[in-house]
Protein backbone atom coordinates (compact mmCIF):
# COMPACT_ATOMS: atom_id res chain seq x y z
CA UNK A 1 0.00 0.00 0.00
CA UNK A 2 1.13 3.12 -1.15
CA UNK A 3 1.85 6.29 1.71
CA UNK A 4 0.42 8.63 -0.43
CA UNK A 5 -2.83 8.38 -2.99
CA UNK A 6 -1.80 8.10 -6.94
CA UNK A 7 -3.74 11.57 -7.20
CA UNK A 8 -0.75 13.27 -5.17
CA UNK A 9 1.21 15.39 -7.06
CA UNK A 10 3.53 18.02 -6.15
CA UNK A 11 1.35 20.93 -6.82
CA UNK A 12 -0.82 19.81 -4.54
CA UNK A 13 1.70 20.35 -1.53
CA UNK A 14 0.10 22.99 0.67
CA UNK A 15 3.75 23.99 2.14
CA UNK A 16 1.97 26.77 4.54
CA UNK A 17 0.06 24.02 6.41
CA UNK A 18 2.87 21.73 6.79
CA UNK A 19 4.74 24.54 8.08
CA UNK A 20 2.37 25.82 10.54
CA UNK A 21 1.59 22.44 12.33
CA UNK A 22 5.42 21.54 12.01
CA UNK A 23 6.14 25.16 14.08
CA UNK A 24 3.21 24.24 17.00
CA UNK A 25 4.12 20.88 17.12
CA UNK A 26 7.85 22.07 17.94
CA UNK A 27 6.21 24.79 20.53
CA UNK A 28 4.13 22.15 22.29
CA UNK A 29 7.15 20.02 23.16
CA UNK A 30 8.37 22.96 24.82
CA UNK A 31 5.37 22.26 27.51
CA UNK A 32 8.01 20.47 30.34
CA UNK A 33 9.83 23.77 30.52
CA UNK A 34 6.83 26.21 30.99
CA UNK A 35 4.91 24.62 33.52
CA UNK A 36 2.84 25.98 35.40
CA UNK A 37 -0.36 25.40 36.93
CA UNK A 38 -2.86 27.78 35.44
CA UNK A 39 -0.85 26.57 32.15
CA UNK A 40 -2.39 23.64 32.85
CA UNK A 41 -5.98 24.72 33.56
CA UNK A 42 -5.82 26.50 30.39
CA UNK A 43 -4.69 23.68 28.71
CA UNK A 44 -7.48 21.08 29.96
CA UNK A 45 -10.52 24.44 29.86
CA UNK A 46 -9.58 25.19 25.91
CA UNK A 47 -8.54 21.41 25.43
CA UNK A 48 -12.48 21.13 26.19
CA UNK A 49 -14.21 24.55 24.80
CA UNK A 50 -12.28 24.24 21.40
CA UNK A 51 -12.42 20.15 21.23
CA UNK A 52 -15.33 19.39 22.86
CA UNK A 53 -17.76 22.55 22.07
CA UNK A 54 -16.19 23.52 19.34
CA UNK A 55 -15.48 20.54 17.04
CA UNK A 56 -17.57 17.79 18.43
CA UNK A 57 -21.02 19.55 19.71
CA UNK A 58 -20.95 22.29 17.09
CA UNK A 59 -18.72 21.76 13.80
CA UNK A 60 -19.56 18.15 14.13
CA UNK A 61 -23.37 17.64 15.61
CA UNK A 62 -25.04 20.96 15.06
CA UNK A 63 -23.40 22.70 11.51
CA UNK A 64 -22.61 19.09 10.02
CA UNK A 65 -25.69 16.68 10.75
CA UNK A 66 -27.94 19.35 12.33
CA UNK A 67 -28.26 17.10 15.09
CA UNK A 68 -30.13 20.09 17.24
CA UNK A 69 -30.96 23.22 16.44
CA UNK A 70 -29.73 26.32 19.04
CA UNK A 71 -29.96 30.30 18.50
CA UNK A 72 -28.01 32.18 16.52
CA UNK A 73 -26.04 34.22 18.38
CA UNK A 74 -25.38 30.51 20.48
CA UNK A 75 -24.44 28.95 17.35
CA UNK A 76 -22.06 31.51 15.78
CA UNK A 77 -20.24 31.67 19.82
CA UNK A 78 -20.04 27.70 19.52
CA UNK A 79 -18.55 28.45 15.57
CA UNK A 80 -15.93 30.47 17.08
CA UNK A 81 -15.11 27.99 19.50
CA UNK A 82 -14.23 25.85 16.61
CA UNK A 83 -12.15 28.01 14.85
CA UNK A 84 -10.06 28.09 17.61
CA UNK A 85 -9.09 24.61 17.26
CA UNK A 86 -7.06 25.46 13.73
CA UNK A 87 -8.36 22.73 12.00
CA UNK A 88 -10.33 24.87 9.00
CA UNK A 89 -13.41 27.31 9.02
CA UNK A 90 -16.54 25.59 9.76
CA UNK A 91 -17.49 25.92 5.76
CA UNK A 92 -14.30 23.96 5.17
CA UNK A 93 -14.57 21.35 7.98
CA UNK A 94 -18.29 20.29 7.46
CA UNK A 95 -18.06 20.14 3.29
CA UNK A 96 -14.92 18.04 4.09
CA UNK A 97 -16.65 15.68 6.04
CA UNK A 98 -20.10 15.22 4.49
CA UNK A 99 -17.96 14.13 1.61
CA UNK A 100 -16.40 11.85 3.66
CA UNK A 101 -19.86 10.33 4.74
CA UNK A 102 -21.12 10.53 1.05
CA UNK A 103 -17.93 8.40 0.26
CA UNK A 104 -17.26 6.91 3.23
CA UNK A 105 -13.64 4.34 3.07
CA UNK A 106 -14.66 4.87 -0.51
CA UNK A 107 -11.74 6.01 -2.92
CA UNK A 108 -12.95 9.70 -2.82
CA UNK A 109 -13.02 9.52 0.90
CA UNK A 110 -10.67 12.44 1.85
CA UNK A 111 -9.51 10.56 4.65
CA UNK A 112 -9.39 6.56 4.36
CA UNK A 113 -7.15 4.50 5.97
CA UNK A 114 -8.93 1.52 4.35
CA UNK A 115 -8.33 2.83 1.05
CA UNK A 116 -4.41 4.58 1.75
CA UNK A 117 -3.37 3.48 5.44
CA UNK A 118 -3.27 4.88 8.77
CA UNK A 119 -0.63 8.06 8.16
CA UNK A 120 -3.00 9.10 5.61
CA UNK A 121 -6.02 9.11 7.53
CA UNK A 122 -4.43 10.80 10.48
CA UNK A 123 -2.42 13.38 9.30
CA UNK A 124 -1.12 13.72 6.09
CA UNK A 125 -4.39 14.31 4.09
CA UNK A 126 -4.21 17.64 5.39
CA UNK A 127 -0.88 18.24 3.45
CA UNK A 128 -2.49 17.70 -0.10
CA UNK A 129 -5.37 20.23 -1.77
CA UNK A 130 -7.65 17.40 -2.99
CA UNK A 131 -9.00 18.10 -6.10
CA UNK A 132 -12.05 17.70 -5.04
CA UNK A 133 -12.34 20.44 -1.83
CA UNK A 134 -9.59 23.08 -3.30
CA UNK A 135 -11.19 26.14 -3.94
CA UNK A 136 -14.08 27.79 -1.96
CA UNK A 137 -16.85 27.28 -5.04
CA UNK A 138 -16.52 23.01 -4.65
CA UNK A 139 -16.44 23.43 -0.69
CA UNK A 140 -19.28 25.45 -0.65
CA UNK A 141 -21.82 23.04 -2.86
CA UNK A 142 -21.20 20.34 0.04
CA UNK A 143 -22.51 22.93 2.52
CA UNK A 144 -24.68 25.24 1.14
CA UNK A 145 -27.12 25.83 3.90
CA UNK A 146 -23.51 27.44 6.18
CA UNK A 147 -22.81 29.14 3.04
CA UNK A 148 -25.94 31.38 2.68
CA UNK A 149 -25.08 32.92 6.27
CA UNK A 150 -22.55 36.18 6.07
CA UNK A 151 -21.68 35.17 9.86
CA UNK A 152 -20.26 31.27 9.30
CA UNK A 153 -18.54 32.80 5.77
CA UNK A 154 -16.88 35.54 7.86
CA UNK A 155 -15.53 33.31 10.34
CA UNK A 156 -14.85 30.74 7.73
CA UNK A 157 -12.24 33.23 5.96
CA UNK A 158 -11.20 34.82 9.70
CA UNK A 159 -10.23 31.69 11.50
CA UNK A 160 -6.82 31.79 11.41
CA UNK A 161 -6.48 35.31 12.52
CA UNK A 162 -9.37 34.51 15.54
CA UNK A 163 -6.52 31.68 16.40
CA UNK A 164 -4.01 34.53 16.55
CA UNK A 165 -5.39 36.49 18.28
CA UNK A 166 -6.51 34.18 21.03
CA UNK A 167 -2.64 33.22 21.52
CA UNK A 168 -1.51 36.71 21.90
CA UNK A 169 -4.32 37.20 24.18
CA UNK A 170 -3.45 34.57 26.28
CA UNK A 171 0.22 35.60 26.34
CA UNK A 172 -0.33 39.20 27.11
CA UNK A 173 -3.01 38.31 29.90
CA UNK A 174 -0.45 36.05 31.60
CA UNK A 175 2.57 38.45 31.45
CA UNK A 176 0.25 41.55 33.27
CA UNK A 177 -0.43 38.95 35.99
CA UNK A 178 2.55 37.64 36.11
CA UNK A 179 5.17 38.63 33.69
CA UNK A 180 6.31 36.94 30.72
CA UNK A 181 7.18 33.45 32.27
CA UNK A 182 3.48 33.21 32.34
CA UNK A 183 2.95 34.82 29.74
CA UNK A 184 5.00 31.64 27.93
CA UNK A 185 3.09 29.11 29.61
CA UNK A 186 0.00 30.14 28.94
CA UNK A 187 1.52 30.42 25.15
CA UNK A 188 3.19 26.97 25.79
CA UNK A 189 -0.04 24.92 26.97
CA UNK A 190 -3.34 26.87 26.25
CA UNK A 191 -2.55 27.55 22.80
CA UNK A 192 0.37 24.81 21.42
CA UNK A 193 -0.08 21.71 23.38
CA UNK A 194 -4.01 22.18 23.66
CA UNK A 195 -3.90 22.66 19.58
CA UNK A 196 -1.66 19.49 19.05
CA UNK A 197 -3.80 17.55 21.90
CA UNK A 198 -7.22 18.12 19.99
CA UNK A 199 -5.70 17.94 16.98
CA UNK A 200 -4.63 14.24 17.49
CA UNK A 201 -7.79 13.20 19.27
CA UNK A 202 -9.76 14.35 16.10
CA UNK A 203 -7.62 13.12 13.88
CA UNK A 204 -8.15 9.68 15.56
CA UNK A 205 -12.04 9.26 14.99
CA UNK A 206 -10.71 9.37 10.90
CA UNK A 207 -7.69 7.38 11.51
CA UNK A 208 -8.74 4.81 14.82
CA UNK A 209 -12.32 4.29 14.18
CA UNK A 210 -11.94 2.94 10.70
CA UNK A 211 -9.25 0.56 11.67
CA UNK A 212 -9.85 -0.74 15.07
CA UNK A 213 -12.82 -1.35 17.81
CA UNK A 214 -16.28 -3.06 17.38
CA UNK A 215 -19.58 -2.87 15.05
CA UNK A 216 -23.21 -2.42 16.66
CA UNK A 217 -24.35 -2.27 12.88
CA UNK A 218 -24.30 -3.41 9.59
CA UNK A 219 -22.98 -0.64 7.71
CA UNK A 220 -21.58 -0.33 4.45
CA UNK A 221 -17.83 1.46 5.45
CA UNK A 222 -15.47 0.25 8.42
CA UNK A 223 -16.66 2.51 10.68
CA UNK A 224 -16.35 1.26 14.30
CA UNK A 225 -17.05 1.63 18.08
CA UNK A 226 -13.22 2.26 19.63
CA UNK A 227 -14.00 3.20 23.58
CA UNK A 228 -10.67 5.26 23.89
CA UNK A 229 -11.34 7.38 20.98
CA UNK A 230 -14.74 8.39 22.50
CA UNK A 231 -13.39 8.97 25.77
CA UNK A 232 -10.59 11.66 24.82
CA UNK A 233 -13.07 13.05 21.90
CA UNK A 234 -16.42 13.63 24.29
CA UNK A 235 -18.03 10.74 22.65
CA UNK A 236 -16.93 10.46 18.75
CA UNK A 237 -15.78 7.32 19.05
CA UNK A 238 -18.50 5.38 19.30
CA UNK A 239 -18.41 5.71 15.07
CA UNK A 240 -20.01 2.66 14.04
CA UNK A 241 -23.51 4.09 15.61
CA UNK A 242 -22.55 7.43 14.45
CA UNK A 243 -22.76 6.18 10.50
CA UNK A 244 -25.49 3.64 11.27
CA UNK A 245 -27.83 7.14 12.23
CA UNK A 246 -25.85 10.35 11.18
CA UNK A 247 -28.38 12.33 12.35
CA UNK A 248 -28.64 11.27 15.53
CA UNK A 249 -27.51 13.30 18.48
CA UNK A 250 -26.78 10.93 20.68
CA UNK A 251 -23.33 8.40 19.68
CA UNK A 252 -23.46 6.01 22.38
CA UNK A 253 -26.41 3.27 21.52
CA UNK A 254 -25.76 1.11 24.48
CA UNK A 255 -26.14 2.14 28.41
CA UNK A 256 -22.54 1.87 29.07
CA UNK A 257 -21.46 3.99 25.70
CA UNK A 258 -20.89 7.31 27.43
CA UNK A 259 -21.16 10.13 25.31
CA UNK A 260 -20.54 13.37 26.74
CA UNK A 261 -21.38 15.52 24.24
CA UNK A 262 -24.81 14.25 23.90
CA UNK A 263 -25.48 14.54 27.76
CA UNK A 264 -24.42 18.19 27.10
CA UNK A 265 -26.85 19.01 24.22
CA UNK A 266 -29.58 17.31 27.09
CA UNK A 267 -28.01 20.28 29.10
CA UNK A 268 -28.70 22.65 26.72
CA UNK A 269 -31.95 21.60 26.05
CA UNK A 270 -32.93 22.02 29.21
CA UNK A 271 -31.57 25.02 29.62
CA UNK A 272 -33.86 25.96 26.58
CA UNK A 273 -30.69 26.79 23.93
CA UNK A 274 -30.75 23.14 22.18
CA UNK A 275 -34.59 22.81 20.37
CA UNK A 276 -35.24 19.46 17.91
CA UNK A 277 -33.38 17.19 19.82
CA UNK A 278 -32.11 13.94 16.84
CA UNK A 279 -33.07 10.68 18.73
CA UNK A 280 -31.53 7.70 17.93
CA UNK A 281 -33.80 6.48 15.12
CA UNK A 282 -35.02 3.68 12.91
CA UNK A 283 -31.68 2.83 11.20
CA UNK A 284 -30.01 2.59 14.60
CA UNK A 285 -32.53 -0.27 15.41
CA UNK A 286 -31.64 -2.55 12.48
CA UNK A 287 -28.43 -4.11 11.48
CA UNK A 288 -30.33 -5.68 8.31
CA UNK A 289 -29.45 -2.96 5.43
CA UNK A 290 -25.98 -1.11 4.55
CA UNK A 291 -26.65 2.46 3.39
CA UNK A 292 -25.01 5.64 2.64
CA UNK A 293 -26.18 9.27 3.53
CA UNK A 294 -29.64 9.54 4.97
CA UNK A 295 -32.56 11.25 2.19
CA UNK A 296 -32.06 14.90 3.99
CA UNK A 297 -28.71 14.99 4.54
CA UNK A 298 -27.59 14.03 1.07
CA UNK A 299 -25.62 16.60 -1.12
CA UNK A 300 -26.75 17.85 -4.23
CA UNK A 301 -25.32 17.96 -7.17
CA UNK A 302 -26.43 19.61 -10.11
CA UNK A 303 -23.51 19.07 -12.24
CA UNK A 304 -20.47 17.22 -12.20
CA UNK A 305 -17.31 18.79 -9.83
CA UNK A 306 -14.09 19.51 -12.22
CA UNK A 307 -10.97 18.59 -10.84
Amino acid sequence: MALLPSWVKPEHIKIPTIVIVALIHVAALAAPFTFSWSGLIACFILFWVTGGLGITLCFHRLLTHRSYTTPKPVEYVLTLFGCLALQGGPITWVATHRVHHKESDLEPDPHTPVVENFLWAHILWNFFDDPKLNSYEKLKRFAKDLDKDPVLRFLNKSFFVLYLLVAVGLYAVGHVINGWELGLSLLVWGVALRTVLVWHSTWLVNSATHLWGYRNYRTSDNSRNTWWVALITFGEGWHNNHHADQRSAAHGHKWWEFDMTYITIKAMQWLGLARNVVRPGRLSQIRAKDFRLPEDLKVEEEEPVEV
